[in-house]
């Protein structure tokens, strides 16, 4: 066997990896993210929203998710509010894209209509979460720019990139945001948000991450702390189902009121 073909082949991708520019290894990074995780198709998962105020107090919400991947842009997704009483019926409608902003539109039971989320108001919070309308579409790689900042250990005894991501979206509430992703599965771990003057405003944790359907990540629980009200919302995930046939006629703006 001749040899020298490897050895300069690697030579060549050591040269590379030497060459390449924070920011192009911040990009590379995003994309073998986004790669690992395409073709899952669809999938449906439960959710139990819990809201913190500064004192503690707490209320809970529970929540139907459906995802259908779309290929060619972003993901669509639809929530759907069971309890309690008061936002029972409630629905939130997502189609992700690129580059362009995200369209939402939210169907309030009290007022019988479906609003559009304006694109100057996805800053906003999301039903008195913590988790602003911009943080509920899908993480599509051009919605940033990117830059690799370090390496260091992070939660469980993993290695962690540290990345910067900045938005491209014009009306974001964020400055920039930094990320950290686990090396073994490209796994998000932990994000801090900035906000437009430059200063810490929330953390967002994932953890408990299972693989389903042979490669696919997802976490257990998310948890967002917001530094400067002293509020929180924590998201717990349950009975993921991947693959269950969901199709474009699933999401629907115009059936958002009739949904059960």
């Amino acid at each position: 066997m001749n040899r020298w073909p490897l050895l300069l082949a690697t030579a060549l991708l050591s040269t590379t990896a030497l060459a390449e520019t924070p920011e192009e290894k911040g990009l590379r990074l995003a994309k073998e993210a986004d790669a690992r995780d395409a073709g899952f198709g669809d999938y449906v998962a439960d959710m139990k929203m819990v809201l913190r105020n500064r004192a503690g107090d707490e209320s809970v919400r529970q929540i139907r998710i459906s995802i259908l991947e779309v290929a060619g842009d972003g993901d669509k997704s639809l929530s759907l509010f069971d309890e309690p009483a008061d936002v029972k019926g409630t629905a939130m409608l997502t189609f992700s894209h690129g580059l362009e902003p995200d369209d939402q539109w939210l169907y309030l039971p009290a007022l019988k209509r479906v609003k559009r989320i304006a694109s100057r108001n996805k800053s906003g919070p999301f039903m008195g979460s913590e988790f602003a309308y911009e943080d509920l579409g899908s993480q599509e790689v051009e919605k940033y720019s990117y830059k690799h900042l370090r390496d260091e250990p992070c939660g469980d005894g993993w290695q962690c990139w540290v990345i910067e991501r900045t938005p491209a979206y014009e009306y974001s509430g964020y400055s920039r945001q930094v990320v950290w992703m686990e090396k073994d599965h490209y796994r998000l771990v932990k994000a801090d948000f900035y906000d437009r003057k430059g200063d810490l405003l929330k953390t967002l944790d994932w953890s408990g991450y299972e693989e389903y359907a042979g490669r696919h990540w997802r976490p257990a629980e998310m948890f967002m702390q917001n530094h400067q009200t002293g509020k929180s919302t924590l998201l717990e995930w349950s009975n993921y189902r991947f693959k269950t046939g969901l199709d474009d006629g699933d999401f629907n703006k115009n059936a958002l009121a009739r949904l059960r």
